[in-house]
């Protein structure tokens, strides 16, 4: 049984405010040892040190997950950290994901009301003995210089109240009160994803003292994760800092209208990303918080006496160290910002588990993880980070089938919570059975569709009975008695639909009780036929593989029973729908044609400008391209005028917004300016500007077929497959494409120019 050290308070001070804790204890060995193992896990976040030395330069362990059911352990070789004599143990423990604020509702407590950590130590010596280090015994529990540290709230230090010799032995801890041993607690799991990490440091593009002792530092660039402040100022200086992404345009002092959260089911919250620090007035001192990220490219500072330059300040990128192993560049630098900040965008938001936004709420939302997941895993090697996530979104998995829409599941969005009614929605739940192929697509392998399997089914089963035993009200009033193809119409329950459509504004009634049918039947028809092509790829039975195809089939007749006219009209006339229905194969052949001009009509009557939400975004593009309107996928793409793209980047946008109009013709912010999902666009550049597209899993096999138009002369695009590097590049010379490709000699390819 693990054995964990919990921190017993006698008052639990309140959310936001809540300290971290230094738990230390000393051993004391005959001889330095041969080798010294350290597993380290935490109801929190813990950050541990040896006679001083950190163990890690990992952040924010052991991580997001489903803590009720499981948290993630790891293991450090600290072998060259101990010696002969006495050795001090000493780890900071903080809130983190635990019990610190969490998802748009910013709840605490979600998973427990104390936090608590395991250490596990195994030291062998020369003499051929063995020494353990575990459970609570021996550890005494104090306060640190850190006075709080919240994900949301941001982190309070002082740094006059750090004392290094707590972290090494011989320090009197004998005043602070005893550890004690917590009884139970989740399955330890090992970390199989990368960790997150402090991945690159940003030099200020400017520093601006709007007033004394205010200035407003600008990173040039949107990220995730914090500053690093080396000037802190004489003794006792309190300086405030404090994170956003954007400035205001008539001061130009940083904003935070944004991210002022106001939903109907929901109390009106504040994102603060503030921290605070009290200087030790010490030369060389440094204040770079560790339990706590923000996301922001703009930082207010409080209280700085002055002169404050960009030699005092850095910008630290916090994410998961994820491998690189795509990239893109043409001869339109419009088009190189819009793939930079689409890239950006991605990395804001792959913080242990790929959340919407680094502000508002950090959430693992499923639906954007699953029209995302094709582009994440052509820029970066996100196998086992989705694989790590997938394990909660299985654990999250109701027993009635249904896939919650956050995982880690959050109490506000769970099973158990105020809106569990928004479960199990088309285009969210349906990332179990997509994702995990995507993977397979992308890399070869199998692991996640095994890992899968099982919770996919379930989620096709719960889509398929409740279109068996539900009707939409506007069908009963119809016919009292159902036709026999609505038994496959996936027309009820809540729907989050397109999502964030242009001009579009939100009604939260018509999520929860409009007729679905639209995109609810077209989802459960795509995840019936990839369930099917899963089972041949895992070998399952004949008639399993049957089982799912006819169900598939049976669905895609529902739809164009309810869904498309007799003249290759739809019946919810938006582009989003003709969109989703060419690219999913829903339209019979012979009505194509007609559904591409509708959905070139829609196009040109709003100015030549997208209608699409978060779903159908990704696919619009390479729909257009597929279906003979290449030159209008180029004129999308290079629009510049609001809703569009470019229009963010023309605004100065360094990553994706949430919104198509994300800053308004004033110059506002609105909701989050860092969301990756309409970011998916890149992968129209990769595979149709650039041309590269595999034809087999992992590009063993791949086809060389670059699409030029809207004025490029040029295009680029590397993508590190399993085999080796791909590199393709096109130029334009004499009216002619000129293609170089280098390719491992492992790989099948052929060029179509």
């Amino acid at each position: 049984m693990t054995a964990w050290i919990e921190v017993s308070e006698d008052v639990t001070p309140p959310a936001g405010q809540r300290p971290a804790y230094l738990l230390r204890r000393e051993i004391s060995l005959p001889s330095a040892p041969l080798r010294a193992t350290l597993r380290a896990s935490a109801l929190g976040l813990y950050s541990g040190y040896v006679n001083g030395e950190r163990i890690t330069e990992d952040v924010l362990t052991p991580g997001y997950t489903e803590y009720l059911q499981r948290v993630q352990v790891q293991e450090y070789d600290v072998t060259s950290l101990l010696r002969e004599g006495a050795n001090a143990l000493a780890f900071l423990l903080a809130d983190g994901w635990y019990r610190g604020k969490v998802g748009i509702g910013q709840l605490v407590d979600n998973y427990g009301d104390r936090v608590a950590l395991m250490v596990d130590l195994r030291i062998s010596l020369a003499d051929g003995s063995d020494v353990g280090v575990t459970g609570a015994d021996g550890w005494r529990v104090g306060t640190s210089h850190i006075l709080s540290a919240d994900l949301f709230d941001g982190q309070v230090e002082d740094r006059r109240l750090l004392d290094r010799a707590a972290y090494r032995p011989g320090f009197d801890d004998s005043a602070w009160p005893v550890a004690v041993a917590r009884n139970g607690g989740p399955v330890l799991a090992e970390s199989i994803a990368p960790p997150v990490r402090r991945i690159q440091e940003i030099e200020p593009a400017s520093v601006v003292e709007l007033a004394p002792g205010h200035h407003v530092v600008d990173l040039g660039q949107n990220i995730n994760g914090w500053v690093r402040l080396s000037d802190l100022g004489p003794e006792g200086t309190e300086l405030t800092l404090t994170h956003g992404e954007w400035r205001d345009p008539g001061t130009g002092d940083l904003t935070m209208e944004n991210y002022v959260v106001n939903v109907p089911f929901l109390p009106e919250t504040l994102v603060l990303q503030r921290d605070i620090v009290t200087s030790a007035g010490l030369e060389g001192d440094v204040f770079e918080p560790r339990f706590t990220t923000h996301g922001f490219q703009y930082v207010r500072i409080e209280g700085h006496p002055g002169p404050l330059t960009v030699d005092d300040v850095r910008g630290v990128v916090v994410h998961t160290d994820l491998r690189p192993i795509g990239g893109f560049a043409c001869s339109d630098d419009d088009l190189n910002r819009l793939h930079d900040a689409a890239v950006w965008s991605f990395r804001g938001n792959a913080c242990d588990i790929p959340t919407d936004c680094p502000t508002r709420e950090r959430s693992g939302w499923t639906g954007d993880w699953q029209l995302y997941a094709p582009t994440a895993a052509y820029l970066y090697d996100v196998d086992a980070f989705s694989r790590k996530w997938l394990a909660d979104v299985i654990l999250d998995q109701n027993a009635d089938g249904r896939i919650a829409n956050i995982s880690p599941t959050e109490p506000l969005g769970g099973f158990d919570g105020g809106i569990a009614f928004t479960n199990g929605g088309p285009g969210w739940g349906d990332v179990i059975v997509s994702a995990p192929l995507d993977l397979y697509r992308a890399y070869g392998t199998t692991e996640a569709l095994e890992q899968c399997w099982d919770a996919a089914v379930r989620w096709v089963a719960f889509c398929a009975d409740r279109a068996a035993s539900e009707r939409h009200p506007s069908r009963v009033q119809r016919n009292a008695e159902p036709y026999e193809h609505e038994r496959y119409l996936a027309d009820t329950g809540f729907a989050f639909g397109e999502w964030f459509e242009p001009n579009v504004p939100l009604d939260f009634m018509s999520l929860r009780e409009g007729d679905q049918a639209n995109h609810g039947t077209a989802y459960l028809y795509r995840s019936a036929r990839q369930l099917a092509e899963i089972a041949r790829i895992l070998n399952k039975d004949a008639d399993v593989v049957d089982e799912y195809e006819r169900l598939a089939d049976r669905v895609l007749e529902a739809w164009r029973a309810e869904c498309v006219n007799d003249d290759g009209s739809l019946v919810v006339d938006t582009q989003a729908s003709y969109v989703r229905a060419l690219h999913f194969g829903l339209m019979r052949d012979e009505l194509r044609p007609a559904a591409v001009a509708r959905l070139v009509t829609l196009i040109r009557e709003a100015g030549t400008h997208l209608g699409t939400g978060f779903l159908s975004t990704p696919y619009l593009l390479p729909v257009l391209a597929d279906n003979g309107e290449l030159d209008l996928a180029y004129e999308l793409l290079l629009q510049d005028t609001q809703p569009s793209w470019l229009a963010m980047i023309r605004a100065g946008a360094t990553t994706i917004w949430e919104l198509w109009e994300g800053v308004d013709e004033n110059g506002r912010p609105h909701d989050s300016l860092n969301h990756y999902s309409k970011g998916a666009v890149i992968s129209f550049m990769h595979h149709h500007v650039a041309g590269l597209r595999p034809t087999s899993p992992g590009y063993r096999t791949f086809v060389v077929e670059p699409r030029p138009g809207g004025g490029l002369t040029s295009a680029a695009t590397w993508h590190e497959s399993p085999y080796g590097r791909i590199d393709v590049s096109w130029r334009m010379e004499g009216g002619e494409v000129v293609v170089d490709v280098e390719a491992p000699a492992e790989c099948t390819w052929e060029v179509n120019a």
